[in-house]
């Protein structure tokens, strides 16, 4: 075949709102990549090529996190009923240490290692135990939980792995530049890397000034619970683990159990937090504490722009939508009809298409199976109450759809200038009762009926 004849149907299947294949960031989503950062006490990282897919030939695929300082551990896991061996062995280890004790995690991209059977579970195992090796002396039981994201179903190339991990702990740092490449380490699809550092303060030691850093990935197979998705914090924050796992649990359900792009639950999803310590201060022992209570102010806060970022890097999207419901009888039916909504193809492929059809968000409100657990007095959901409404992120004046159950007289060209923009709020107010609940998800582009077809295309066009 002639490369003239390539060149059409090839340029057809090119992903506008994927990474390059040079490694490149895209121009609109360099805004979101950190110039710099301030990273937790303690803490070094290192993000190392090893080339698990034959096909990367330079780019990191190998991420370490350590601290020198024994870590408490909390992690929140993919409840997909495959789950990954990396998913298990992670359990694992914290149930062992009960959260106590950890060192480092390892993650390699381009391998799920997810649906492969003993061998798999055996892999998870040793690059643990070879980061362990690395300490001195090496810790027993292991102190490394492990992810791996990419293709499910195969083996990964263990020894290439097992032979750079040395390779990785030699290169650690805690420099931005270093935070940097372990984030885009972890990437697969990702357009760019996704790193967030912040700074706060405890009311029992407000002249300290602690820091969180994170990273996360996934661009696909985004859903709760949770979203392929994996997500690091690290703080030096003194916070055992009987504190971080709920702390942990009430962020995520609020950010990453809270966006959705494709509708699919991937079976290697974790995001884990380690706290070392390391900036002094007393250990945080209640929950009811004033010190815990703005803990998990930040650490929700932080994990949902985390979260945010994936979103904003959806396979196929062209837009960040935020859908909020307000004044629900519950938290529950809040996110019940936010997450139907966020997932209602029909509503995301009107707002790729910038028509402001209400209808089908009311829809996506009315075959939600909320009320589970509120009293059977009170209604989840009551028609004459609702209202719905598109608010501009520019500040300017909300368009109102629905106002108590009646439709509006709608300013087409507003609507569509409102569409127009990279991000939208959808508002619905139930009128039922003071609770709120936030969504964010994405619109659906006609790319993304060309994603699942881009690595075919790429392989027969190599074979040719």
């Amino acid at each position: 075949m002639s490369l003239k004849r390539l060149q059409r149907p090839l340029a057809m299947q090119i992903r506008n709102y994927s990474a390059p294949v040079d490694g490149s960031i895209p121009p609109s989503k360099r805004k979101y990549v950190p110039n710099s950062g301030t990273y937790p006490q303690g803490f070094q990282v290192a993000g190392t090529h090893v080339g698990v897919k034959a096909s990367n030939t330079r780019f990191p695929d190998l991420a370490l996190i350590t601290s020198a300082r024994p870590c408490s551990g909390a992690a929140v896991f993919t409840k997909n009923k495959f789950q990954a061996a990396p998913v298990t062995v992670s359990r694992e280890t914290l149930q062992k240490r009960s959260g106590e004790g950890l060192h480092a995690i390892v993650i390699n991209s381009g391998c799920a290692n997810a649906v492969t059977g003993k061998g798999g579970f055996e892999d998870a195992i040793s690059m643990g135990s070879a980061v362990d090796e690395c300490f001195d002396p090496p810790p027993s039981p292991s102190s490394t939980l492990v992810m791996s994201t990419g293709v499910i179903g195969q083996r990964l190339p263990i020894a290439k792995i097992l032979a750079r991990i040395p390779t990785a702990y030699n290169a650690l740092s805690d420099t931005h530049s270093s935070w940097l490449a372990t984030a885009r380490a972890i990437c697969t699809t990702d357009t760019f890397p996704k790193l967030l550092s912040t700074t706060f303060s405890l009311p029992s030691t407000p002249s300290t000034t602690y820091s969180l850093a994170g990273m996360t990935k996934g661009a696909g197979m985004i859903h709760p619970n949770m979203a392929t998705l994996l997500g690091i914090m690290c703080t030096d924050a003194p916070i055992p683990a009987p504190i971080l796992q709920p702390l942990l649990t009430h962020a995520v359900d609020r950010s990453f159990n809270a966006i959705s792009i494709d509708g699919d639950m991937s079976t290697n999803d974790t995001v884990a937090l380690l706290a070392n310590g390391a900036a002094g201060g007393s250990p945080i022992t209640s929950l009811t504490s004033p010190d815990a209570q703005k803990m998990q102010e930040v650490l929700t806060s932080f994990t949902q722009s985390l979260a945010q970022l994936v979103v904003r890097d959806g396979e196929g999207a062209t837009k960040f939508v935020h859908v909020r419901v307000c004044n629900a009888a519950s938290f529950s039916d809040a996110k019940a009809i936010a997450s139907t909504i966020a997932q209602s193809n029909l509503v995301k492929t009107a707002l790729y298409g910038k028509d402001a059809n209400w209808g089908r968000i009311l829809c996506a409100v009315g075959y939600t199976d909320a009320g589970a657990i509120v009293p059977q007095d009170v209604a989840s959901i009551v028609p004459e109450r609702t209202n719905v409404s598109f608010v501009p992120v520019d500040g300017s004046a909300e368009l109102k759809l629905l106002v108590h159950g009646e439709p509006q007289a709608v300013d087409e060209e507003r609507a569509k200038a409102i569409l127009e923009a990279e991000d939208l709020e959808i508002r619905v107010d139930l009128g039922t009762g003071k609770e709120e609940a936030s969504y964010w998800t994405c619109d659906f582009s006609h790319e993304v009926g060309l994603i699942g077809r881009g690595s075919e295309v790429v392989a027969n066009l190599c074979s040719m």
